[in-house]
């Protein structure tokens, strides 16, 4: 009798395995950050440390960028993910699936996990850029792992949405159209890049409840060594719960495959 399992295993592993066989998609999910972090983080290189520090809280406003950066890349993840899906509707493997035993479920599951995981290839790549650019990065174990399953969790949880909304949809042209209606959103209503001190109000009410303000916050206060709030991981978990849920019953029964 086979395993349980084996269908999201097996499809599970052939999503990791398409990651590393597509060296240029490799090269521009790694760069991307990357990019943000070189150029828009020394876009305050020369301002004096004392106003880095009274407006970012830190004296190295790349040293406060990089938890947001991580952050708000698992919204491309998401994207590429969808896309992904589509690509697999057009070329005929998404009906080659469906016919064996394995559910819609289950493939929007290995999607999701999937796409997920790819996007945590960023995050060695980034802290060795943070190094290289001087940020000190002293964390525990325990922090560290906290970082990594916040940004998995995050990720998880865009994965999913994305999915969900792109769940019936055939044409390339819509993971990139739900990306740009959502991203830009996201990105500049969240703590990842600025505080959300000088928020206006409405932008306060939507960064309290923006789960990138809670990952970049949860990765900020390991980098500057600030309290931690362990309760953003507890949001970003429900979260990630609840995405993986509607994305799961979604996909369930709407799922086209062409």
């Amino acid at each position: 009798m086979s395993f349980p399992w084996s269908p999201l295993w097996g499809l599970y592993w052939r999503e990791i395995v398409r990651t590393f066989r597509n060296p240029f998609v490799l090269l521009i999910t790694v760069v991307q950050p990357f990019m943000w972090l070189a150029f828009f983080g020394s876009s305050f290189s020369l301002a004096p440390s004392t106003a880095l520090k009274g407006f970012f809280g830190a004296s190295n406003y790349i040293q406060f960028l990089l938890p947001g950066v991580l952050s708000t890349s698992m919204l491309s993840v998401g994207m590429f993910g969808s896309m992904s899906t589509i690509q697999d509707k057009r070329f005929g493997f998404m009906k080659r699936i469906l016919i064996t035993p394995t559910s819609k479920g289950t493939v929007f599951l290995t999607k999701s996990l999937g796409s997920a995981t790819r996007g945590l290839v960023q995050f060695p790549v980034m802290i060795a850029a943070a190094f290289a650019f001087g940020v000190p990065l002293d964390l525990t174990p325990l922090e560290w792992v906290a970082w990594v399953a916040a940004l998995m969790l995050l990720a998880i949880g865009f994965c999913s949405l994305f999915l969900a909304i792109t769940a019936r949809s055939t044409d390339w042209q819509t993971p990139g159209v739900v990306a740009n209606f959502i991203t830009m959103p996201l990105m500049f209503s969240s703590a990842a890049l600025f505080g959300s001190t000088y928020f206006p109000d409405w932008m306060k009410d939507i960064s309290s409840v923006n789960p990138i303000t809670f990952s970049a916050l949860l990765g900020r206060s390991f980098v500057l060594g600030t309290g931690t709030n362990w309760a953003d991981l507890g949001y970003l978990a429900i979260f990630s719960g609840a995405m993986l849920v509607m994305g799961y019953f979604v996909s369930s029964r709407w799922l086209r495959v062409e």
